[in-house]
């Protein structure tokens, strides 16, 4: 039996549990469902039945939080591929096919999403282990969760009669209500989950026949791709050119081969706050809370945020906080906040993309105040952390350390800082910050300026490959 081996797809950037999931912090880098966050949930889920270490694919945006979370969760991925643009599942599991021939000659791949919930494992393993005997045949294999009502919002796949694994005989599209009750009383219909088992040269062979174009602009973009330890970075001309599609309409809609094995695991896609609620623990009364939540009187709700919620004679209603947002809708009406992020972005503001609080490779930062030619920021640098050299054109900045040590690197000039001391960076000079502690270094900067967009940074020297 040929190894199995994870590819969890992590490049989605959506935003459908916004303002908590933005552009630039998707909901599978979140803490949804538990302690760990989705893409962590995911490798713990497979790790048990994985015959080789995962490959995962994921937004060149997302790529140091994708590692860092991989690391923290004792991940050790045999490869990490980066996607330049998006092009969909069908492109991306191309790729990754390709490397596991690289790696193993071949193995059999079982492809997840990142952000999905899978409450029995047990269960979720069994069919993994069925579905391999299939695989191992040169079906390919998709995994169709039995329904537990008539959901309008998935589609569906209709199976041959019989036992365990069997034949796919129709994909279909998100079926309307009456059409959806027709669905689950027949029995023959499952939900489509996304997640597939198949041999890696078998997806690749089919691929060649069905889209060529596409596997040939994949082949292209891995042969030209920028490697270096932690990253396969795709080439970006390559990857583009490649037609964008799911692995369903590109693949197994077209395959003679498609198969699907039943899955009763209590899964869930997380596509809403409604969704969310329906897989978290709820108290007698049906309310689901995350954070310091005080609830009078309420019923069925879901409250999530970091600082004190108070709720008072709400029935189905979801409450979001964060640190720039507050969202609140009727819980059968919450799909439509993808209403509210497009006039979002319609406007021009920036909750759509990103947190008050940015994660990058070395630390974080918080932008804790603003205003006309001037911005205040929170700074935490990791211990041993280092920030380019670099400089600004329109703003200079004065840093004030809270705790921790810095070593600052101004012009020519090395010094080091400790609590209570600051220094100044003027406008132009060329600039490092870097802990040289074994503790977190905290400081704030005060930036003043024309301009002070994060594009006015002018890297020199980089240890995550961002110089300009």
């Amino acid at each position: 039996m040929l190894p199995i081996l994870p590819v969890i797809l992590s490049g989605g950037s959506g935003t459908r549990l916004w303002p908590l999931s933005r552009e630039a912090y998707p909901k599978q880098f979140l803490p949804l469902v538990g302690e760990q966050t989705m893409l962590q949930a995911t490798w713990r889920r497979v790790a048990p039945i994985a015959g080789a270490a995962p490959i995962v694919v994921a937004n060149a945006e997302h790529r140091f939080m994708a590692a860092e979370q991989l690391r923290e969760c004792d991940a050790t991925p045999a490869a990490l591929i980066l996607e330049p643009v998006g092009r969909n599942t069908a492109p991306a599991i191309a790729i990754a096919a390709l490397q596991a021939q690289a790696l193993h000659d071949d193995a059999l791949l079982l492809v997840l999403p990142s952000d999905h919930v899978v409450r029995d494992e047990a269960a979720f393993h069994a069919a993994v282990h069925e579905a391999a005997a299939a695989a191992g045949a040169d079906k390919l294999v998709t995994f169709g969760i039995v329904p537990a009502a008539p959901e309008t919002g998935y589609g569906y796949i209709k199976a041959a009669g019989g036992e365990g694994v069997r034949a796919v005989e129709q994909f279909v599209e998100k079926p309307d209500l009456a059409t959806a009750q027709g669905y689950v009383a027949s029995g023959d219909y499952y939900w489509n989950s996304g997640m597939f088992l198949f041999k890696a040269s078998r997806y690749l062979e089919e691929l060649r026949t069905l889209n060529p174009a596409m596997l040939a602009a994949c082949e292209k973009a891995l042969e030209g791709a920028a490697r270096d330890a932690d990253f396969i970075r795709l080439d970006a001309k390559a990857f583009a050119a490649s037609p964008s599609d799911s692995i369903d309409y590109a693949v197994m809609e077209k395959t003679r081969d498609a198969a699907v094995v039943p899955l009763d695991a209590g899964w869930s896609d997380v596509g809403s706050w409604s969704a969310l609620w329906e897989v978290s623990d709820k108290d007698a009364a049906g309310n689901a809370h995350h954070g310091d939540v005080i609830a009078v009187d309420c019923k069925d709700t879901y409250a999530y945020g970091s600082r004190l919620i108070a709720m008072v004679g709400l029935d189905n209603v979801v409450v979001v906080e964060t640190d720039d947002a507050v969202m609140v809708g009727h819980r059968d009406r919450v799909q439509e906040v993808k209403d509210v992020v497009a006039r979002i972005k319609r406007d021009g503001r920036s909750e759509a993309a990103a947190h008050r609080k940015v994660y990058r490779p070395w630390g974080a930062y918080d932008s804790i105040d603003n205003g006309a030619r001037f911005q205040v920021k929170r700074i935490t640098v990791k211990p041993g952390a280092t920030l380019s050299l670099q400089m600004h054109h329109h703003r200079a900045e004065h840093w004030i350390v809270v705790s921790g040590t810095a070593e600052v690197t101004r012009s020519d000039e090395v010094i080091l800082l400790t609590e209570n001391q600051s220094t100044y960076i003027p406008l132009g000079v060329t600039h490092r910050l870097r802990n040289p502690g074994k503790l977190p270094l905290e400081l704030i900067e005060v930036q003043s300026g024309s301009y002070l967009g994060e594009d006015d940074i002018v890297r020199f020297e980089d240890a995550y490959g961002r110089t300009s």
